[in-house]
């Protein structure tokens, strides 16, 4: 599709655990409630797990409830949108713009949110590099 980041199935294989292929490259989905950043509230950029490329900032993460991270906008253009029609519904799958993993779902229902949309992601699709504040010490 011609993705800065190409690789071989063998490689992502390789370089992922069987949890994150599962999810990244064949768009399985983690357990609810079960994820690494659900509840996180730590400062700092989330990257894809596969290729790191920045997905995502703390500033738009915001608790829906879904029990998946939910954040209500991307950083631009790190996005490749898919409509998705399995399991007999109508959704719009989200991937990595940088080496088209699988990331989740955009729904238009956050609530709240200024744009209106959940984007609704694995934690397994996300790294969390936390933004490390000054020191004040002198």
């Amino acid at each position: 599709m011609g993705y800065q980041v190409e690789k071989t199935d063998a490689e992502w294989r390789e370089e992922l655990s069987p949890e994150e292929y599962a999810v990244l490259r064949q768009a399985g989905t983690e357990r609810a409630f079960t994820g690494e950043y659900t509840d996180t509230e730590t400062t700092g950029v989330y990257r894809c797990r596969a290729c790191q490329a920045e997905l995502f900032t703390s500033d738009t993460k915001f608790h829906s409830g879904c029990g998946w991270p939910s954040f209500y906008q991307p950083i631009s253009d790190t996005i490749e949108y898919i409509e998705d029609t399995s399991h007999g519904m109508k959704r719009v799958e989200v991937r990595c713009a940088g080496c088209g993993s699988h990331l989740g779902h955009v729904f238009p229902d956050g609530y709240g949110t200024p744009t209106g949309d959940r984007y609704c992601i694995n934690s397994i699709s996300l790294t969390l590099e936390p933004v490390t504040q000054p020191s004040t010490q002198g």
